[in-house]
């Protein structure tokens, strides 16, 4: 067979491996065929194994590329957060509950959500800010929100872009208990992930900003990523918030890390605190010297 001749068949064998065809294909699979005559990406057993886990990293960082290249998104704006958050009419309603049963605890822990509900409707508040600009610019130009596509402050900030009408994109991962995106993402952008690593590449893969709201050991993970990422230069610098800097300032002291010689004093010029949406929307604007 001549190597044209036998290039030519190689494409007719693939030829129904791809497009429209191709969930046919698979769908029509003889189920009584043993595995070993499957098609190994139509083999659930075979693609789960440990050998083909790097194959599996590809899928999971291919997948979501493709579908956002599609979508025309170049540019986020990630937001960073606690899952444990309600909003303020959900924390409300809790205080009066609290309020009428005369329980302590119960009203103590109230009141804690109440002031956890002023940073949700922060998010949504910032989210709608980043979402209102990128309405009135070219495609190219607009900056999408991309959250962990949870509850709590991630469904804060994709509901703040859903409330001005832009597309959101959420960035759920499997976990053991049982987890959805939330409902403010916007179709064909909330994706599902096995790994944290190839989520959170996905996080910086466009990322222009990052803004962190209090949070937990998820939060704490991404945001010292991040941090680590820039300031040993494996990425450009972009923007890094942290909403309320009186939590921040009480949690992480960073000031001593400077004294006790663990980072250097230009390494606290690596992000800022903010404590208005606005506040924190004008540093994006004044770092790329943005217009409205």
């Amino acid at each position: 067979m001549t190597p044209a001749l036998y290039e030519r068949s190689l494409l007719e064998d693939l030829a129904p491996l791809e497009g429209p065809n191709a969930t046919r294909d698979l769908s029509t699979a003889d189920p009584t065929e043993p595995d070993t005559y499957r098609l190994a990406f139509a083999d659930p057993e075979f693609m789960a194994r440990r050998e083909t886990r790097g194959i599996r990293f590809q899928l999971e960082l291919l997948k979501p590329d493709l579908d956002q290249q599609a979508m025309g998104i170049e540019h986020t704006v990630v937001v960073y957060g606690s899952a444990r958050f309600v909003d303020l009419e959900t924390a409300t309603q809790a205080l009066q509950q609290a309020q009428a049963s005369g329980d302590a605890q119960a009203l103590a822990l109230a009141e804690r959500d109440m002031r956890n509900a002023q940073r949700y409707e922060a998010a949504r508040r910032f989210a709608y800010l980043v979402a209102q600009y990128s309405k009135h610019h070219p495609t190219n130009q607009r900056v999408y929100v991309c959250t962990g596509g949870g509850p709590g402050i991630m469904e804060a900030a994709n509901r703040g872009a859903y409330d001005a009408g832009a597309p959101t994109i959420g960035l759920n991962i499997l976990l053991p208990h049982e987890q959805h995106g939330n409902p403010y993402i916007s179709p064909g952008l909330s994706f599902k992930f096995h790994y944290f690593a190839l989520r959170k590449m996905h996080f910086l893969m466009r990322a222009k900003a990052l803004v962190a709201f209090p949070g937990g050991f998820g939060t704490m993970d991404e945001l010292f990523e991040v941090l680590t990422l820039v300031q040993t230069t494996k990425i450009k610098p972009v923007p890094i918030v942290l909403y309320d800097s009186k939590f921040w300032k009480r949690l992480f002291n960073f000031e001593l890390l400077v004294e006790e010689g663990a980072i250097s004093p230009e390494d606290l010029t690596l992000f800022q605190y903010a404590d208005t949406p606005e506040e924190a929307w004008q540093i994006f604007k004044d770092f790329y010297q943005l217009k409205d």
